[in-house]
């Protein structure tokens, strides 16, 4: 689908009227236009791969008088600390902050320190976003702290070479099928992991730690129930997929890669496994891997319209403005600006994701441009197969928390194979009262 003229009047009419609204609003600081004779700097914090330089440039020659001093941290773990580092000192938090969805929920908790970006014309663009998006970037009363940039639906990387040398059929949609397509089960999943691992000897996943962040994003609710609540000690269902990820394990899957580093990328060219879990900003994470190991289209990575369990969602982020904000009119032009559909498609192609916008997405998938990083998959209509029927879990304020510092070291116990199921999940619940429940 084109890009609708029609959209296009749309969103300039909504950008170009931003300091027209604005002016009546009671922002934090000056709500002055920018201009030649009114220079404004603005400061934007991002993290991992945002894809927003060339956006940045393009800003600052459309807008005179802006200037963009931005910040991009290396990963949205070390940006949480950031951005509550400095909520907690009351001040340096940059003009435009990016929100990951893992820890947007602790900054509800706090929603009230980010402008409501209602009062510079969110409402009037709501329909550009998937709903649920949206619905995420809104508080309990009515808010809007955060505008949506991109999604992250699932679909299941492999390694062509590797299937091949396997056995195992390399075309993406017979693997697809080999999956099971639209019935794809994790159960399906480690089968074919074992018998991956019975003939090649060698690992089917990188760790347990993404596997494990895929199956709970999968579960209607995760860490926390839809009323807030923890739902992990005494979660039958969720222990069940513990289990089933541990004997995985137990049988030689995990790789015992390191999150995030992969060795400095090489286990992506070395065959150290097969497949990975990959939300659609993970193909950007690994395009980086593969380059700082030397590694490109010859490494065999490819990526199928299958996903274990069906349909889901792992992050995404938002772009949002504190109230300490200096210049939360431009900040909030600034943010719009950056989510319009037509810089998210732009954003795309420079990051590897997907956008949470309707009209870039239907853009990318009309474009049909082939990722030739993974064999010219055509990711596009990948990941927007994928985003058919994804609801949004309610995530919790200590949602990243407990990814990250109470099930990721847990899981390292069974990569490691230094520990039962049983003695992992009792770790996890130790660091789960230790960390959140009783801090």
């Amino acid at each position: 689908m084109e890009f609708s003229r029609l959209r296009k009047i749309t969103a300039l009419a909504g950008v170009a009227s931003l300091a027209i609204v604005a002016s009546g609003c009671s922002g934090g600081g000056s709500d002055e236009p920018a201009s030649a004779d009114n220079p404004v700097n603005l400061t934007v914090t991002t993290f991992g791969q945002f894809g927003y330089d060339d956006l940045y440039a393009e800003y600052e020659e459309q807008n005179p008088g802006v200037t963009i001093e931005a910040t991009n941290i290396d990963g949205s773990a070390n940006a949480r600390v950031d951005a509550f580092t400095k909520l907690a000192a009351g001040s340096g938090l940059s003009d435009v902050v990016a929100v990951e969805e893992g820890w947007l929920g602790s900054i509800m908790e706090v929603s009230d320190q980010f402008v409501d970006l209602n009062e510079y014309g969110a409402a009037d663009i709501k329909d550009n976003w998937v709903d649920w998006k949206f619905e995420q970037g809104t508080d309990p009363e009515g808010r809007v702290i955060g505008l949506g940039t991109d999604i992250g639906p699932q679909a299941l990387c492999y390694n062509q070479e590797l299937f091949e040398a396997a056995g195992l059929p390399t075309d993406r949609k017979e693997v697809a099928e080999l999956f099971g397509g639209d019935d794809a089960t994790w159960e399906t999943y480690f089968d074919l992991g074992r018998q991956y691992h019975e003939t090649t000897g060698k690992a089917w996943y990188d760790q347990s730690a993404f596997v494990w962040n895929s199956m709970v994003n999968q579960m209607d609710e995760g860490y926390y129930t839809a009323d807030g609540e923890l739902n992990i000690e005494g979660n039958e269902a969720m222990r069940a997929q513990f289990d089933l990820l541990a004997a995985g394990t137990a049988d030689g899957l995990s790789a015992n890669q390191k999150q995030f580093d992969w060795g400095k990328g090489k286990a992506f060219v070395d065959g150290s496994f097969a497949v990975h879990v990959c939300p659609a900003w993970m193909l950007g994470t690994i395009k980086e891997q593969l380059e700082a190991a030397g590694g490109g289209p010859e490494t065999g990575w490819d990526v199928a319209d299958v996903f274990p369990g069906g349909a889901s969602n792992w992050g995404g982020a938002f772009l949002s403005v504190p109230e300490s904000s200096e210049h939360p009119a431009e900040a909030a032009k600034l943010a719009q600006w950056l989510t319009d559909p037509e810089q998210m498609v732009k954003q795309s192609a420079a990051a590897n994701n997907f956008p949470s916008t309707l009209d870039a997405q239907a853009e990318i998938v009309e474009a049909a441009v082939p990722n030739e990083l993974f064999n010219d998959a055509p990711y596009g209509e990948i990941f927007a197969s994928r985003a058919e029927g994804v609801v949004a879990q309610f995530k919790g304020p200590q949602d990243s928390e407990i990814q990250e510092n109470v099930f990721a070291p847990a899981l390292k116990i069974l990569d490691s194979g230094e520990g039962t199921a049983d003695e992992a999940w009792s770790e996890a619940i130790q660091l789960l009262n230790d960390r959140v429940v009783n801090n």
